[in-house]
């Protein structure tokens, strides 16, 4: 199975509307300054013991080294990042009209969770599966464990 992730308001987060991973020790903290999500660590952890693999999908144009390295330090692997720019470069290409934000469906993604309701209606339209979540929750990890449980379960079927 493969899921991947939102960054911005997904797993970075603004420490003062969410708990927050502790900050990465000096000097790293100078270099990468965002803040993971409370449970993003124990989440990857779990979701790689149940063999699923994890990919980051941004609009961030952030790059796939930097991005790789932060959550390196924070001791989680992933396997592929799509930045805005390879979104543009292998989704919207030449395409006249314009093609969704993100569009899982392209890699195969089984799951695909973000915090904007936009993706999710993407997903609607276009065929993937969006898991949405937002606001300060202290069951975040374990409903998308369940989500990611339940998604596995339909499509072994």
């Amino acid at each position: 199975m493969l899921v991947s992730f939102d960054l911005d308001d997904t797993l970075f987060v603004n420490p003062d509307k969410f708990k927050t991973e502790p900050a990465l020790r000096f000097p790293f903290n100078l270099i990468y300054k965002e803040r993971l999500r409370y449970g993003t660590k124990e989440l990857f952890s779990e979701l790689h013991k149940q063999n699923v693999e994890t990919w980051i999908y941004t609009t961030s144009f952030r790059s796939e080294r930097y991005i790789r390295n932060l959550l390196r330090h924070y001791g989680i692997k992933v396997g592929e990042i799509i930045n805005g720019s390879r979104h543009m470069r292998e989704v919207q290409g030449n395409k006249a009209e314009p093609m969704p934000s993100k569009f899982p469906a392209k890699y195969r993604i089984d799951l695909h969770i973000d915090d904007d309701i936009s993706v999710l209606q993407n997903g609607r339209t276009y065929g993937f599966k969006v898991f949405l979540i937002g606001e300060q929750d202290d069951k975040w990890t374990e409903k998308i464990i369940n989500e990611t449980l339940r998604i596995s379960r339909l499509t072994k079927r």
